[in-house]
């Protein structure tokens, strides 16, 4: 339900090649596009410097908008690779950008900065299969119970931290965005006075932001906070379906010896019966591994073991390899 009477429809064009967060599903219902979503001043970039200011809400500037959702129901955050949503195979992430989702929860009152964000949902590596990959298979919608918060205006903060480069230190890709959420109902969940600080929250050479995916690594410890828990425990999702792709080659990199890590995991709150899952068009088929076809767009994957996509970029960029599984379109020196 929709609580302003001004709806933002301004968009910037966004870079090819990423995600950005776009819109909320409530009771099943999309509430429009960028609607109390905050618009990222930097576009679908990666955030490399963990400790960017960027790191709170990706630039993006409160709005007038709302979206009300109960205590203790679910909340659907849909995410986009292009803006508005297009067909291209990167919808809505690029495949090779596996890794983590998390999603935090601030006061409003705090613009999100500061230690004030708890975290109540994370979902790692589970059964072979990246929560990314979920992420895809779900056309691009992160889906959390809220828990039985006190009424009130929230922040909500959806991220992704995409690993395929991530085997070299600060090469990790940080994806966040921020929405406007009140909170209705009679819950009566407080956040604690003191939260996590996200300029704060991970350093560059943390095993779940500095890890090789091309390791043959079985577990994975996801970064940041301990999740929030409105009543003292998670709650895990429903198990993920394992992968029947083959094992990726190891690389030199040694395995990580971290305990693996749960399944998707969130703070407790009475969860809704349903959630609606919006149809999209099937991504077309990329081109040959000669290059045929459209040119890949800025920062997208060009080349790497099993690749079978374009290989040139676009904008005379060049496509320069990051390791032997995958390559990118960079700006030339």
């Amino acid at each position: 339900m929709k609580t302003s009477t001004i709806l933002a429809l301004a968009a910037g064009k966004l870079v090819a090649g990423h995600a950005t967060f776009q819109s909320f599903i409530v009771d099943g219902k999309d509430q429009g596009q960028h609607f109390a979503v905050q618009t990222p001043s930097n576009g679908n970039n990666p955030i490399l410097d963990v400790t960017s200011s960027a790191m709170n809400c990706n630039g993006g500037k409160a709005t007038a908008d709302q979206v009300e959702v109960a205590a203790g129901s679910e909340i659907t955050m849909q995410w986009h690779h292009s803006d508005p949503a297009g067909t291209e195979a990167d919808e809505p992430i690029a495949e090779s950008h596996k890794g983590p989702i998390m999603v935090y929860i601030a006061d409003a009152k705090s613009n999100g900065e500061g230690a004030v964000w708890q975290k109540i949902y994370e979902d790692g590596l589970t059964a072979g299969k990246w929560a990314v990959t979920k992420f895809r298979d779900d056309k691009g919608k992160i889906t959390v119970t809220l828990p039985d918060l006190a009424p009130g205006d929230y922040l909500i903060r959806p991220e992704i931290i995409a690993l395929h480069e991530a085997s070299a230190v600060g090469k990790a890709q940080f994806y966040n965005g921020c929405g406007q959420i009140k909170v209705t109902g009679s819950g009566s969940v407080a956040l604690p006075a003191a939260g996590t600080d996200m300029t704060k929250a991970y350093s560059a050479t943390d095993a779940g932001v500095q890890f090789d995916i091309y390791s043959g690594a079985t577990s994975y410890t996801i970064p940041g906070p301990k999740l929030f828990s409105g009543s003292g425990s998670s709650a895990p999702a429903e198990p993920a379906t394992p992968s029947s792709s083959a094992a990726p080659a190891p690389s030199s990199a040694a395995p990580t010896s971290a305990a693996p890590a749960p399944t998707a995991t969130q703070a407790p709150a009475q969860p809704q019966p349903t959630t609606m899952v919006t149809s999209a068009k099937p991504a077309p088929t990329s081109g040959s591994g000669s290059g045929a076809g459209a040119a890949v767009a800025k920062y997208g994957q060009c080349g790497g073991k099993e690749y079978k996509g374009a290989t040139s970029c676009a904008d005379n960029w060049v496509c320069k390899e990051q390791n032997p599984y995958y390559s990118q379109c960079v700006e030339s020196a």
